[in-house]
């Protein structure tokens, strides 16, 4: 790729789809995103694509635990991470953040300086923390062996070994040294508590809600204004007329605009009209697409691992084995947008939920966006939303 080039498509932006719409690169940023006739320099030579071709940014993943056959709960090595980011990052992932899952404390310190050592030279995006201060209850594919008490030491711990690159860490809002001193901890060293893993109620859950919030507006320079929840509806009490449980309060601040939901759109967490549901109740800005992929994503069926736990993967769809939990997604990010786009929401919303709405929770304007000044990262596709083209930091991604 030359120092400049330009990448001709239906453009999507979050503001719209320009039809005929180009981009310009300049090394590893983007100089000029609009209609391909009013490029600057030489127009692109020759009619539009015919085809359909879409143009977008590069996609962001809050909650990714693996893929290509190798699991971050369970990589020791540089090798073993980068397996499972290139895995996604081929499919318009340009920006992930590699999840971790119970374990014992010695086994998230290793994982998380691993991870951070990733993170300082930009192959990932930070870390995120899924426990171990969750419910036992609804512990989901987390080892309920390994979940242990609140714990603002460790927390502290684990954030100091992330050198700054801990964006989230899911913990159970029943718990009240969840509420005060893990969360507390969490937003003094840079990161957010994700409210997941629950069997709370709503008084529980809106106590822990505003106790983020109200630590986070305290905050000197805090990554993000809101909290998240970690897979809405997974991993939780259901919602019931009798028996509210936390659903309804995670909805009801996320349109106040006081968190954001993480949904697992891949057609087998959720179904598609859910999410759009969701979508149209919340709106965009309150909502975030995420793969919560495993090692499987874009591998076979067959039996793996995450973290402490064995997995069986048949029809696509992990499982702890002996037809346990679902043990997180086989998706890539791009085919979660393709899901949520035959379920109902509009191309343009859907693709921001992946990429402009992550990366304002990642607290980084630099990417998630198809405009001039961030990087130069994108993914073009064909008409169906099937990877075609993808580049990082102004480079082809081939591997």
């Amino acid at each position: 790729m030359t120092s400049e080039s330009v990448v001709r498509g239906r453009v999507v932006t979050p503001q719209g789809v320009i039809d005929d719409g180009a981009v310009v690169l300049e090394g590893a940023s983007i100089r000029w995103v609009g209609p391909a006739v009013e490029a600057p320099g030489a127009p692109p030579s020759g009619p539009p694509d015919d085809d359909g071709r879409l143009v977008l940014p590069g996609l962001v993943d809050l909650h990714c635990h693996g893929g290509g056959g190798a699991s971050f709960p369970d990589a020791e090595t540089a090798e073993d991470v980068l397996r499972a980011v290139h895995e996604h990052r081929r499919h318009g992932t340009t920006s992930l953040v590699a999840s971790l899952v119970t374990a014992a404390p010695g086994t998230l310190r290793s994982r998380v300086a691993l991870l951070a050592g990733l993170a300082d030279a930009g192959e990932i995006a930070g870390v995120h923390l899924e426990g171990p201060f969750l419910s036992v209850v609804r512990c989901g594919a987390q080892d309920p062996a390994l979940i242990i008490e609140p714990d603002p030491a460790l927390t502290t711990d684990l954030l100091e070994l992330g050198g700054g690159h801990v964006v989230t860490m899911t913990v159970a809002p029943e718990h009240a040294g969840n509420r005060d001193g893990v969360a507390a901890a969490l937003v003094a060293g840079g990161a957010l508590p994700s409210w997941g893993h629950t069997d709370a109620g709503p008084g529980d859950t809106r106590a822990a809600l505003e106790a983020g919030a109200t630590l986070l507006a305290a905050a000197d320079g805090a990554r993000s204004a809101r909290a998240t929840v970690t897979h809405l509806f997974n991993g939780m009490h259901p919602l019931h007329h009798r028996d509210p449980g936390p659903i309804g309060e995670f909805l009801a601040a996320a349109r106040r605009g006081d968190a954001v939901v993480e949904l697992i759109a891949d057609g087998t967490h959720l179904h598609p009209e859910l999410v759009r549901e969701v979508y149209e109740l919340v709106g965009r800005d309150s909502v975030v697409l995420v793969t919560d992929a495993m090692a499987a994503a874009g591998m076979p069926d067959g039996a793996y691992r995450l973290g402490s736990q064995d997995v069986t993967v048949a029809g696509g769809v992990a499982r702890l084995s002996g037809g346990g939990s679902i043990a997180g997604g086989t998706a890539h990010l791009l085919d979660v947008v393709r899901t949520t786009v035959a379920g109902g929401v509009p191309l343009v919303d859907a693709v921001y939920m992946a990429s402009t709405g992550p990366a304002r929770v990642l607290g980084d304007d630099g990417v998630g966006a198809l405009e001039a000044g961030r990087r130069a990262d994108l993914v073009v596709t064909d008409a169906q939303l099937r990877p075609v083209r993808v580049v990082r930091h102004g480079q082809e991604v081939t591997a």
